[in-house]
């Protein structure tokens, strides 16, 4: 059985690289039948946070992105780490290391000074302390490090990138416990992914380096190999690395913008991966479709407007009653009263065609919520005494229409030609009266929503004759 994991480390929010991690390997274990696996790397005590770990949570099931089993905590692992590493020392494939932070940067100095590469030299191995005549210093808690092979080299099968040949010459032996029985990210990762049987690693390319050495502490335990996969950067639009003016923000954030799960599922899906020119699609058909074959080994590029714009989408489909719940605390949170206004359901499906983002739409929607008094310009531009007489009339006639749109509208043409008017004329006088503005949706449309008492309410004010 496939069985796939995603594994953050819980010093910050779940970001959209990490998501997208999540998503791939997500969709690969739906679409096979496998277990897709939750795991929290909280071995960086100084950074890890219960907070970052509710973010991390809180994004995925936001997203939709269920997991089978988990999520598990490495820090309540310690003891099979340990254990493992037992194992590897019974073997003398590890072995104690008692160099101090000012040995190893000394190390690194003198060897940036002749122009070689910093790594550590290797100088605790059994064998060569030995010869160096070392002797544990008392009172020093050593590290643990795996005695990398010093021949040969790593090849691994990329299912994204391809194969991949690292010489071992190029590794050197790294701490995997440290000095207070805390494993490092490499060993914690290789032991939890063969505990939990995972068959297939898919994470960013950020990992690369980490696998070669992944790969050879597998092998020293006489373990099977996960299959690799590694998935593209994400960069800005500019090319650049992602950041916070590209959108790269926490995946909570996102709903907090008003924007929906759907399109950020969707939008993360392509995000790096394609079946041919689809733009948008549903769950279901990235489970059915995707593959590890598609991804891209180039950079994807974020961008916030092809974002918008698919949210867009999804928004104008979505059902009217969901939008109405997820834009009245919008409303009410900028002091506008959904109580005291006409049924938000209504209003949305005027709205929601327009609609970039759900605070697009509550911002759009304040006009039916809150009075907004028109200003002294925008009424002597509009409600002039040359079309007075003729809203007169249309307040007249609206105490008795059939209160329906096309009755509405068929009552302001009505006038409008009596009259001798351009539509124009009556209809932006009505938009100052009844909502305070000129920008609104059809002046009939919002007429409906509004009912005829509150229509017929903000409109007398203006049309009491002196």
């Amino acid at each position: 059985m496939i069985r796939t994991r995603f594994a953050p480390s819980p010093t910050g929010y779940l970001h959209v690289g990490g998501a997208r991690t999540a998503l791939f390997s997500w969709a690969y274990a739906r679409k096979h039948g496998g277990k897709f696996v939750l795991r929290i790397e909280d071995t960086d005590l100084e950074r890890s946070t219960e907070a970052s770990v509710n973010a991390i949570i809180d994004g995925m099931k936001w997203l939709g992105l269920d997991w089978d089993e988990g999520p598990f905590r490495q820090m309540h692992r310690l003891e099979r780490y340990r254990e493992v590493a037992e194992q590897l020392l019974g073997a003398g494939k590890a072995y104690w290391c008692y160099a101090s932070k000012e040995e190893l940067e000394q190390m690194r100095e003198q060897q940036r000074a002749r122009g070689a590469k910093p790594r550590y030299d290797a100088r605790w191995r059994p064998d060569q302390a030995q010869a160096a005549g070392l002797k544990p210093p008392a009172g020093v808690k050593p590290v643990l490090r795996f005695r990398n092979p010093d021949a040969g080299a790593v090849t691994f099968i990329d299912l994204v990138k391809g194969p991949i040949t690292v010489a071992n010459a190029e590794l050197d032996d790294l701490v995997i416990l440290r000095a207070d029985g805390v494993p490092t990210y490499n060993f914690g990762v290789v032991v939890d992914d063969l505990d939990m049987e995972i068959t297939h690693v898919i994470r960013g390319d950020d990992h690369v380096n980490n696998t070669p050495r992944q790969v050879n502490i597998l092998q020293a335990l006489g373990a099977p190999l996960p299959q690799f996969a590694h998935a593209p950067m994400i960069l800005g639009a500019d090319g650049e690395r992602l950041s916070k003016r590209h959108g790269a923000v926490s995946v909570m954030q996102y709903p907090q913008d008003g924007f929906l799960p759907e399109a950020l599922f969707n939008y993360l899906a392509r995000l790096g991966w394609s079946h041919g020119d689809a733009e948008k699609f549903t769950r279901e058909q990235f489970v059915e479709w995707f593959d590890l074959a598609h991804v891209s080994r180039s950079t994807a590029q974020f961008d916030m407007a092809k974002l918008a714009w698919l949210n867009h989408e999804y928004i104008k489909e979505a059902e009217p009653g969901r939008l109405a719940d997820l834009a009245a605390p919008r409303i009410e949170r900028d002091g506008g009263s959904v109580a005291g206004g006409p049924a938000l359901v209504e209003v949305v499906k005027l709205l929601k065609d327009r609609a970039t983002t759900l605070e697009h739409m509550a911002e759009a929607a304040m006009m039916f919520y809150r009075r907004i008094e028109p200003g002294k310009a925008l009424i002597a531009e509009h409600l002039t005494p040359e079309v007075t007489p003729a809203l007169r009339e249309l307040a007249a006639s609206l105490e008795r229409v059939e209160w329906q749109r096309p009755k509405l509208n068929e009552a302001v043409k009505a006038v409008v030609g009596k009259f001798g008017l351009k539509m124009p004329r009556i209809a932006m006088p009505l938009r100052v009266m009844l909502l305070g503005q000129t920008q609104t949706p059809s002046i009939d449309a919002v007429m409906e929503v509004l009912g005829r008492e509150a229509v017929l309410a903000r409109l007398q004010p203006w049309l009491v004759e002196s």
